[in-house]
């Protein structure tokens, strides 16, 4: 509520939400305390999604804007945000995410730093090109109309959120003057549960929002999204893993072709260094140079047992990965 009300915009025009789920400790007395918040509260746990579908009941402005309790907004992002709704086209904006690389060590908040730096970069040019991708939870808005109410087992209902507005021919705005500051995970056994949980919600949207994979039907923006998310949930992590035995096969069946044998090389040095990385991480000794190579491949095997949770977890509730 503090970080609520250090936020420079007309106190008048803000109506302050906070909806909470199975909470038991202090959290729903201590909001009741502030008149200026509208607070909804069930004491059973249904999950992220359906918390936003009974807030938005209660959403009267035209705007409204998403983000989460653990997180930190700029005094100026709503502003921001607000000034990117002055074009028509746009119907989402998306906030940028910062991770606080100095909340933990090791691997941890370093290579979701680097990771949260190159999707911004990302974000940023799918925008100039027509539109952003996709939005973090941590902080994005919508027209208020445009608000699609989503199943309950949805895992990323962020993503899902945006792209379903994105496909009605609006365009996502990507505001990187507007941020959101985070905690890296308190480990990376809590960043593996995180990781493999966005996974699976990421094959779950590649599935529901299938029609977008039309390029005839949606031009521009079903390439991005086949280019910028789908190859990354789906082809990518396997294509990865079996290039190592296929360039070894090229290299005994080529009689030792040299460019075949540097590409091996190159890709060996990858690996080992992501190894090297992993044990360096365990040992928290910092190495910012073998944290891309080892949170590369972390992602990517993630992205494998993302699939086989989504097999097995069909609600859209989950414990919530600790963070520094």
């Amino acid at each position: 509520m503090k970080n609520c009300h250090e936020l420079d915009y007309p106190k008048e025009k803000l109506h302050i939400v906070w909806v909470t789920d199975g909470s038991n400790d202090r959290t729903n007395e201590k909001l009741k305390a502030y008149p200026d918040v509208t607070l909804l509260f069930v004491p059973e746990r249904k999950g992220k999604t359906a918390a936003m579908n009974r807030g938005m009941g209660f959403v009267t402005t035209p705007l409204v804007i998403f983000t989460d309790a653990n997180t930190f907004i700029n005094p100026q992002a709503v502003r921001e945000i607000v000034k990117c709704f002055n074009h028509p086209q746009v119907g989402c904006v998306a906030g940028e995410k910062r991770v606080d690389m100095y909340s933990t060590g090791g691997a941890v908040s370093g290579g979701e730093g680097l990771y949260w730096k190159y999707e911004s970069w990302l974000k940023k040019m799918d925008y100039q090109l027509y539109s952003a991708i996709g939005a973090a939870g941590e902080l994005f808005a919508i027209r208020t109309p445009l608000y699609e109410e989503m199943p309950e087992d949805t895992l990323l209902d962020d993503f899902m959120l945006s792209l379903r507005i994105a496909m009605k021919q609006y365009t996502i705005a990507y505001c990187d003057t507007a941020y959101a500051l985070e905690s890296g995970s308190a480990d990376m056994k809590e960043e593996e549960k995180r990781k493999i949980r966005i996974s699976a919600g990421g094959l779950q949207s590649v599935y529901r929002l299938k029609e977008l994979l039309n390029p005839l039907r949606y031009g521009i923006l079903s390439f991005q999204y086949v280019s910028h998310r789908v190859l990354r949930w789906s082809v990518t992590p396997v294509a990865l893993f079996l290039l190592f035995p296929l360039n070894i096969l090229l290299v005994v069946c080529s009689e030792s072709h040299p460019v075949y044998f540097l590409f091996l090389l190159l890709q060996s040095a990858f690996y080992l260094g992501g190894v090297y990385g992993s044990f360096l991480s365990a040992k928290s000794v910092k190495n910012k140079l073998l944290y891309i190579p080892y949170y590369f491949l972390f992602m990517n095997i993630n992205v494998i047992k993302g699939f086989f949770y989504l097999k097995r977890h069909a609600g859209g509730t989950w414990e919530k990965s600790r963070r520094a």
